[in-house]
């Protein structure tokens, strides 16, 4: 069975426990290094990661771009969005179609 699993700092995934969630609480980048290649390998399907941590290991996030499981899902954390995500669903829409069709350069 695939599980979910979320990386961050410790007041930003707690909440995700409560709903049966597997939470990691990380203190910095080597740190989430580690924990993201042990859920990759450990039947995750989907890893949703702080976007103050995911800026900081982009290199090890790429490795799983192209693979089915696990989906790497970027949020924001408790001090709130840098756009990540947002700008991973800008480059998945123009990586399928070839063009943006979503947003205006502005909006980003």
């Amino acid at each position: 069975m695939y599980k979910i699993g979320v990386i961050g700092d410790k007041d930003s995934i707690l909440g995700f426990k409560a709903v049966g969630f597997d939470v990691y609480p990380i203190t910095g980048p080597k740190e989430a290094e580690t924990v993201l290649h042990q859920l990759a390998g450990d039947n995750y399907a989907v890893i949703y990661i702080t976007e103050q941590i995911a800026k900081e290991i982009v290199e090890d996030i790429d490795k799983y771009k192209d693979e089915m499981f696990p989906a790497i899902v970027p949020i924001p954390g408790n001090q709130g969005s840098l756009g990540i995500g947002m700008q991973g669903v800008k480059k998945s829409v123009e990586r399928a179609i070839g063009a943006d069709i979503l947003f205006n350069d502005d909006e980003v």
